[in-house]
Order: structure tokens, then C-alpha cells, then sequence
């Protein structure tokens, strides 16, 4: 349908609205030497430098009290920095605060949408036309969550902060949610996203960082990481329990094939990444049914970005638990 000419000049003009949000040749976000510390002595957030070119889907991954949330608030201006600076969309966060929170949506961890309104009167655009007259409180968690990113998109931010967007959500719901951010990016908006699924970080950013004890230990596209990790994964199912594991584990570092291997403990058993591990699989199989234990199951492939998670924080992502206060 073509639009008439008032339907073309209101939406000039909210274009015009939205892209004079942003400062002139300004990244998305930059910040220099970042450093957070709380009135207990904690230091939440260490020396970080970052840049988020406009447009950029761009993931913040850690475990539990690294710091990303901590992190995303200073950039929302939810919190002041001890140290350092930080430009959102070219506003200084400390001088111009109010000028960032104008130019910025913010999907916080829990739903923050008021359940007592429908959803036309929480938001008046939201993808959710067939539902508008009902409460919110009668919405799906799904549901909720689109009409709360709805309210964070609804002024057509050029930078949307997701923080742990599709926590506690089924797949059906969370690949729908994947879908919309998805296409709000294509569109053009910048979007930071902390989460704890990394499958979702490698469909959908163009660039991770990972944040460890405050600081950030890697940064790079997801298939630049994976690469990084090298080699190919083995994984070995065991029975037995930890003592298995731990058997097992000992066995493959002493493994002459994998002198150069990372080896780590899984749930299931263990877990070998080496450039030879293909080639000397069935070799160390075979080392492992000599010292009487049981193998159940084994699978070689190439790295995820669970692997390099493993690797990097010594440490598998917990989906179970949101991260409370950092």
C-alpha cells in the first residue's frame, strides 16, 4: 500500500526525530578505561575499553557476577562510573545522561511492564494488535516479553540495550523473540544483548566480548572464537560418576597424541579439544576401556561457542540463575 503524503511526512519526520537522537559521527558506544567500584570496596568493573560501531549486533557474554549487568547499567546511565568515559550514541553518560536515556531502549532482566493496563495502553505500538484490550497480566510470559521490548522500541531508539532478553522463556517463545531483534537490527538499530543462551549470541551477533571478574578477556566474531579454540572437539560419555570423570580426565592429559589438548570435565563424562582429536580418538577409547572404564558414548565435532566459553572462563555458561547486582 503506498502511503499518502500525510503518512510519508509523519514518518519523515520521526526519522528525522530518530537520527537527530545521535551526535554527529558518533559509534553506538565508546568507552575508555571503564572502572566501577561499589561503596563496599567491591570492584564491579575493571579498566574496560569498548567500541560498537552504529548498526552492530553486538553480544556481552560472562558467568554469573562478571559484570555485565553491572556494565549495562552505566551504559544506561543507571549507575555512575568511578573511572573512566563512556559515549553513548556521542552523549557523555555522566555530563549528558538525559540525552543518552532519549537516544536508548532499555529491556531490563525482569519484565518491568505495569500488568494492570492492556497492552494498547502500556504501549501504543506493539506487535501484539490481536491482544490489545487485554490486561498484560493475562499475557503468556512470551507475550509480556514482546510487549516489554515493544516498550523499549516504541520511540525508535538508534541503540537498544537487551539485558538477558529471553531468560526463563520456552524455545517457541525465544525464537520468536530472536526473529523481531533480528529484524529491528536489519533495520538499523544498534543492540547490545547480554544472555545467557549462547546459542542465541552465535545466531545472532556480528561481535562478542566476554567479561570475566570485571574485565574483558576476549572479543571477536563468533566464528572468529571458535576458531581460536582450534582443533575439534571430542566428547566422551562415561559411567561411574566424578570418579570416573576424573580418571578419565587424567588419562587424557597423559595422552602423548594430546600434548596440546584441552581436556575439562563434563556432566556426561569428559570433553578433549585438539587438532588431533579426530585422528587419535579411537586411541584414547580404546586407553580408557584398558583402565576399566565404561565408555557409553562419544561424539567428535567441531567447537561451539559453549567451547569457548569453557575455555576462556574455565567455566560452563549457568542458564539456570540470572545474575543478581553485577
Amino acid at each position: 500500500m503506498t502511503p499518502t503524503g500525510a503518512e510519508s511526512k509523519a514518518e519523515s519526520s520521526r526519522e528525522e526525530e530518530r537520527t537527530g537522537a545521535v551526535a554527529d559521527d558518533a559509534s553506538a558506544i565508546d568507552v575508555d578505561e571503564l572502572e566501577l567500584v561499589y561503596s563496599d570496596g567491591t570492584v564491579a568493573v575493571r579498566g574496560i575499553d569498548m567500541t560498537v560501531p552504529e548498526g552492530e549486533f553486538f553480544g556481552f557474554l560472562g558467568p554469573n557476577g562478571a559484570g555485565k549487568t553491572t556494565t549495562i547499567k552505566v551504559f544506561a546511565t543507571l549507575l555512575s562510573p568511578t573511572d573512566g568515559a563512556v559515549r553513548v550514541n556521542g552523549f557523555d553518560a555522566r555530563s549528558e545522561a538525559r540525552k543518552v536515556r532519549e537516544s536508548i531502549g532499555y529491556m531490563a532482566q525482569e519484565t518491568s511492564i505495569d500488568p494492570e493496563l492492556t497492552a494498547e495502553e502500556n504501549i501504543r505500538f506493539a506487535d501484539l494488535a490481536d491482544v490489545a484490550d487485554k490486561r498484560a497480566e493475562e499475557f503468556s510470559g512470551g507475550m509480556k516479553k514482546r510487549l516489554d521490548a515493544a516498550t523499549a522500541l516504541v520511540h525508535r531508539p538508534p541503540l537498544v540495550f537487551l539485558d538477558e532478553p529471553t531468560t526463563g522463556l520456552d524455545p517457541k517463545a525465544r525464537n520468536r523473540l530472536w526473529d523481531y531483534f533480528q529484524r529491528i537490527n536489519d533495520l538499523g538499530t544498534s543492540i547490545f544483548l547480554t544472555t545467557q543462551y549462547l546459542e542465541e549470541a552465535d545466531q545472532l551477533c556480528d561481535r562478542l566480548a566476554v567479561i570475566l571478574d570485571g574485565e574483558i578477556v576476549a572479543d571477536g566474531s563468533p566464528a572468529d572464537l571458535k576458531r581460536e579454540v582450534g582443533g575439534e572437539v571430542l566428547d566422551v560419555e562415561l559411567d561411574g560418576g566424578s570418579s570416573a570423570r576424573q580418571r578419565a580426565a587424567t588419562i587424557a592429559r597423559e595422552f602423548d597424541a594430546f600434548a596440546d589438548a584441552s581436556v575439562s570435565e563434563t556432566d556426561e563424562g569428559i570433553s578433549v579439544t585438539a587438532e588431533t582429536a579426530r585422528q587419535y580418538g579411537t586411541d584414547l577409547l580404546v586407553a580408557l576401556r584398558d583402565a576399566e572404564l565404561t565408555v557409553t558414548g562419544f561424539n567428535i565435532r567441531a567447537p561451539t561457542l559453549d567451547d569457548v566459553f569453557l575455555a576462556i572462563t574455565g567455566e560452563e555458561l549457568d542458564t539456570d540463575d540470572t545474575e543478581a547486582g553485577r
